[in-house]
């Protein structure tokens, strides 16, 4: 990646440098903070719940979602038959992970995987175009550029994305993205769906 986008993001973002002294310091979680946010598709009725440790700065984590998220929500979400959550974690690119969950977290809740799934679907592009490509997303989730810029440089949303996503994976054992979770069964990779199936069924039983 060039130099010029990578600056133009900083610059949008300089609540980016203390996420990255936090996370170089390895901080223990402390607080309210580290309270998990959920976010959940399909009805809550469903009988198996579907967990995916993800990041949106993680190219594996992409390429599940575009490649295999479409075919598992027709299948299991869309008839009641599943419920999923996301967790988000900062693997992969951190400036994008960070940038992308801050914005999504922002946006109204009804927009937050509008937001995550178009980071997915064009995730490089998103990278390489900086401030500028996240921001044509988060106006498309009706988010004004002061909005933007906020949400972007709101140094308490970006503690408590760290120190939850950190409190998450330390009590949950999760070590890489993406890692599923279904019933007692944590499967780590960009998985089929058939072996999201497989272990879909597992869980009923």
């Amino acid at each position: 990646m060039d130099s010029k986008p990578r600056l133009a993001w900083r610059a949008l973002a300089s609540a980016f440098a203390v996420f990255l002294l936090a996370s170089s310091s390895r901080a223990a979680p402390t607080g309210d903070l580290g309270a998990p946010i959920i976010h959940s598709l399909g009805s809550p009725k469903a009988p198996v719940t579907v967990i995916e440790y993800a990041s949106v700065g993680c190219p594996h984590c992409a390429a599940w979602a575009n490649a295999v998220f479409p075919q598992f929500k027709a299948k299991y979400l869309d008839t009641g038959k599943a419920r999923f959550e996301l967790h988000e974690m900062l693997t992969g690119d951190p400036d994008l992970a960070v940038a992308g969950f801050l914005v999504a977290d922002c946006a109204p809740k009804d927009k937050y995987f509008q937001i995550v799934e178009a980071i997915f679907a064009d995730q490089a592009a998103i990278a390489q175009g900086g401030g500028g490509a996240l921001f044509k997303l988060a106006q498309g989730a009706g988010l004004t550029r002061p909005q933007f810029q906020a949400c972007l440089t709101d140094e308490t949303a970006l503690r408590s994305l760290y120190e939850r996503t950190e409190r998450d994976a330390h009590e949950h054992g999760v070590e890489a993205t993406p890692t599923f979770i279904i019933g007692d069964q944590k499967i780590s990779g960009d998985i089929s769906l058939d072996t999201l199936a497989a272990a879909i069924a597992r869980a009923r039983h």
